[in-house]
């Protein structure tokens, strides 16, 4: 992805996580969207975009072997986007992610993958009181 994809793309991370984060309150999507826009304006090497119509409608982040981020835009939704999403990201060294402990629908779409629970963690990453669900991917999970 580039930069300019961030405007587009910080849209879809508010839409998807409207239609999948029931358990954050709209102040709190207000102040994480801060942090979003600013690391999809980066630069970072580790986004990546996919697009459908010459249009970004998800992305997904890497940093190091973590699977940082996926969103998909909600329309897209059962749509295989979020698999080739996963895909793109194991073949590139993803074995590990964090996920909400709120969010059971994503838990369940990254069984799927593949990924097992392997510990927990009270905060996100930044500190804020939203457990999370540490998944790991052992190698003979996944081609």
């Amino acid at each position: 992805m580039t930069p300019e994809d961030a405007p587009a793309l910080t849209a879809v991370w508010r839409r998807a996580v409207e239609a999948t984060h029931d358990f954050l309150t709209p102040k709190a999507i207000d102040d994480i969207e801060k942090d979003v826009a600013a690391w999809l304006s980066s630069g970072d090497p580790g986004l990546w975009a996919f697009e459908e119509g010459g249009r970004p409608v998800a992305f997904l982040g890497l940093s190091g072997d973590e699977l940082a981020a996926l969103f998909v835009d909600p329309a897209l939704h059962r749509a295989g986007v979020g698999r080739q999403l996963v895909d793109h990201a194991v073949e590139r060294g993803a074995r590990r992610l964090s996920v909400n402990q709120a969010n059971p629908g994503a838990l369940a779409f990254y069984e799927r993958m593949g990924f097992h629970a392997v510990g927990r963690a009270e905060t996100d990453d930044a500190g804020r009181p939203y457990p999370l669900i540490l998944m790991a991917l052992s190698s003979q999970d996944r081609p």
